[in-house]
Parts: structure tokens; C-alpha cells; sequence
């Protein structure tokens, strides 16, 4: 009797060269693509009055390159070795002990989810009550399943092809033209008002450089769970660490930028209000409303390859569908204004884990990972798990005593340096990962 074959775990397995298609343009598309968002606007829009304009661009544009620059870096590591971010933390953190930051990535996403179903559909009731269209109290309700349904129309579709098609080709012009229509908009109003004044305003206090810093890396950092998922179908680890760098700083900058012009310009405002006062702001805000279902997307589709990581008698198609209905149930029920706090101290787990993951494998060759062939059959890493966890606490305990240091920077490099100088030096194929993440 033939025995009963187990089904073969996409997300541990490096993925073939004759299936990677994604050149520098794909890389960057979809970064861009991702990078641009409502919540980014809002987010940049915090800096103000606290920080002067110049010295919250200048923070933006520092937080933004380098912030892009390690998203590309893990993005690069990804493509080099063909692993999902799953595949990552088995390799740094062992088979056994992997599992647990592959769950908490799986909640991280399934609060992302379902936040970005939240901003879709607050947005949608905004822009149908501008034009007059949704004035009835079931409105929320049908644009969150909408939203839902089309987020799990496409995840049950190919993830290459929307990007090589439906992101690159269609969403992506559509959406500089928006940012571009919205950008002179404002600036407008800004010349108005006196750009020179506007130029040299001075903020009012209560945030400093660096903890602005913390807050404009925060968005390429909320995306290093997920940026192997997507470079590892790259042809280049080179090409996939400019595509993502690129794509993804000038997004972030750009949507930083304009929610410090808006909060500027229009104080008394919230983002989306805003906006839609702008000339053609009702047009312009649809469309950016319309790219933000990648970012939905995105969140749904990591989210199926880690939890196919976890069970892979489900395909990645199959959790995906289950995960962006599951994000649909939630964004009608919970409220999420108190679940920010706690999507925040996923966040926070998630800069240290990648800080040693970093630290560990950088360096290593193209298809490899840096590690010894005996360490790479344990079920648990041991020194890795020490640095993660003392990474956590350092995170945390960094604003109380050097509140002027802020948290991300030194936490990552502290990870960074002790992961890389505690390195094992045997480097073996990532192939050879195969066969031991098809027993787990």
C-alpha cells in the first residue's frame, strides 16, 4: 500500500527560479502601491502642530529612506533564499519555536485586516455622504461588505497577476494621478495662506526628533512581516531590495508630506473631511480609497501563507478566502479604536524579531541561510529567542529612561549588532530547509 503523501508546505519551501517573475518595476509598483494609504496621511498629519514643517519633512524623509531601506533588506534576504517570512523564523528561530511568532503575525494581520476594512469603509460612507448618495444608517454596514467582498474576490484569484497586471498597470497610474491632483490642491491653499510662513512655522512642542523618527518608520516597519511573502517571487534579491526601497520611501514620503500640508492648510479638519474640500478631492479621494484594497489585500494574503505555514493541508488560497471573511466578521463587531493600542504592541514585537532575523542572515550568500547544518535541525534556537526577547524589553523600556532616543532605532540596532556578532558561521543551502519543514 502506497502511503498517505502530506501536502507540501508553499510557505517553508524555497520557491523554484522558474517561478519567479517580479523584475525591479514589479518590486516597486507594488511597494509604492502599498505604501500609499488614508492611514499614512492620518498618520503624517500627527506631527503636526507638535514639530515645525521643516523639521517634520526633514523626519519624514530620514524615517522614510531608512525605514524603506531595511523593508528592502528583508525584501532582498527573502528573494536570495525563495523563503516566506514563515520560512525566515524557522530558519533564525527554529521549527518549534517558530510557530509563535508565526501565530502572532497571523493576529497581527487579522487586526490589520480588518483596521484597513474599517478606514475603506469610513472613507465610503464620507465620500457617498459629500455626494448625497448614503444618508441611511445600513450604509456602513453594506460598504463593509463590500469591501470584504471584493478583498476576498481577489484573494481567491493568482497574487502574481494582480500585481503584474491589475496594480501595475491599472491602480498605480491611477493613483499618482490622485496624489498629484491632491498635492497641487493643497499647495494652492498653501500659497494662499504664505508658503514662506507655512515654510518656517515652528512647532508648538511635545514631540522631538527622534520619537518623530519612531512614528515615520513606523509604516515600513509594520510591513516587515509580510515583504518576503511577495520578493521571494523576485529574480533578483538586488532588484528586489531597489524595487522595494524605491517604491516604498517615495510612497511613504509622499503621503507623510501631504497629511503634514493638510493638517497645515486645513487644522481644524479631520484627513478625510479634508480632502473631500479639495477641488476634485471627491475624485481623487475614490481612487485612493480604491488603492487601499491592496493594502487589505496584503494583509490577507501574508496572513494565508502563514497560516498555511502552520497547516498546509489548506492551500494559501483557501486561508486567504477564510482570513478575508474572517476580517469582514471583525470590522463589523469590534471596536477598533481600542484595538489600536494593542496592534501597536504587535508592532512593537515585530521590529525585534526582524532586527535579529536581520542580524543573522544578511549577509549570507544568494539561496543560502546562515546557519549550521546541525543547529538548523533544532526544533529551538536558543540564543536567537534570548535576543528577540531581550529585544521586546529594551523596546519598551528605552522612552523611560532616553525618551529623547526614541524606541525603534536603538532597539533595532541593538538586535542587529548582537544577532550578526553571534552569528553561526556555517552556511548551508535554504534547499536543505526543505525537506525538514516538510516534517513540521
Amino acid at each position: 500500500m502506497t502511503p498517505p503523501t502530506t501536502a507540501a508546505n508553499q510557505a517553508l519551501t524555497p520557491i523554484a527560479p522558474e517561478q519567479r517573475v517580479f523584475q525591479w518595476h514589479d518590486h516597486a509598483s507594488l511597494w509604492f502601491s502599498l505604501g500609499v494609504g488614508l492611514l499614512v496621511m492620518q498618520v503624517g498629519a500627527y506631527l503636526i502642530p507638535a514639530m515645525g514643517t521643516q523639521d517634520a519633512l526633514l523626519a519624514i524623509v530620514c524615517g522614510s529612506l531608512l525605514g524603506a531601506a531595511l523593508l528592502g533588506w528583508v525584501a532582498k534576504i527573502g528573494c536570495d533564499s525563495g523563503l516566506a517570512s514563515a520560512g525566515l523564523m524557522h530558519a533564525v528561530y527554529g521549527s518549534s519555536f517558530a510557530r509563535l511568532p508565526i501565530v502572532l503575525n497571523i493576529v497581527q494581520l487579522l487586526g490589520w485586516g480588518t483596521f484597513e476594512l474599517v478606514v475603506m469603509r469610513d472613507a465610503t460612507v464620507a465620500i457617498g455622504r459629500q455626494s448625497g448618495s448614503m444618508v441611511d444608517s445600513y450604509w456602513p454596514l453594506l460598504a463593509t461588505l463590500l469591501w470584504g467582498g471584493v478583498i476576498t474576490l481577489l484573494i481567491s484569484g493568482s497574487m502574481v497577476q494582480l500585481v503584474r497586471r491589475i496594480i501595475a498597470r491599472v491602480a498605480l497610474p491611477l493613483v499618482v494621478l490622485s496624489l498629484l491632483w491632491l498635492s497641487w490642491q493643497f499647495l494652492s491653499l498653501a500659497q494662499v495662506q504664505g508658503l514662506t510662513e507655512i515654510w518656517q512655522r515652528r512647532g508648538a512642542g511635545g514631540m522631538g526628533v527622534m520619537p518623530a523618527l519612531d512614528l515615520v518608520i513606523a509604516m515600513p516597519m509594520s510591513w516587515l512581516p509580510l515583504v518576503a511573502d511577495y520578493a521571494r517571487h523576485g529574480v533578483s534579491g538586488k532588484s528586489a531590495f531597489r524595487g522595494t526601497w524605491a517604491g516604498f520611501a517615495l510612497a511613504n514620503i509622499w503621503c507623510y508630506a501631504l497629511g503634514v500640508l493638510v493638517a497645515l492648510v486645513l487644522p481644524s479638519q479631520d484627513l478625510v473631511t479634508a480632502l473631500l474640500l479639495a477641488q476634485g478631492g471627491l475624485i481623487a479621494l475614490s481612487l485612493i480609497l480604491i488603492d487601499e484594497v491592496d493594502n487589505a489585500y496584503g494583509d490577507a494574503y501574508s496572513g494565508a501563507v502563514s497560516a498555511h505555514a502552520l497547516q498546509p493541508r489548506w492551500s494559501v488560497r483557501r486561508w486567504g478566502v477564510g482570513i478575508a471573511v474572517l476580517c469582514t466578521l471583525l470590522a463589523l463587531v469590534l471596536p477598533m479604536h481600542s484595538l489600536e493600542p494593542f496592534l501597536m504592541l504587535l508592532s512593537s514585537i515585530f521590529l525585534p524579531l526582524f532586527g535579529v532575523i536581520l542580524g543573522r542572515l544578511a549577509f549570507a550568500a544568494p539561496g543560502t541561510v546562515l546557519l549550521n547544518p546541525v543547529h538548523a535541525a533544532r526544533p529551538v534556537h536558543v540564543a536567537p529567542i534570548a535576543l528577540w526577547l531581550a529585544g521586546i524589553g529594551f523596546y519598551h523600556l528605552v522612552p523611560t529612561f532616553a525618551p529623547a532616543l526614541g524606541a525603534a532605532l536603538p532597539t533595532l540596532a541593538l538586535c542587529f549588532v548582537l544577532a550578526y556578532v553571534s552569528r553561526p558561521r556555517t552556511q548551508v543551502d535554504a534547499a536543505a530547509l526543505t525537506s525538514h519543514s516538510r516534517q513540521t
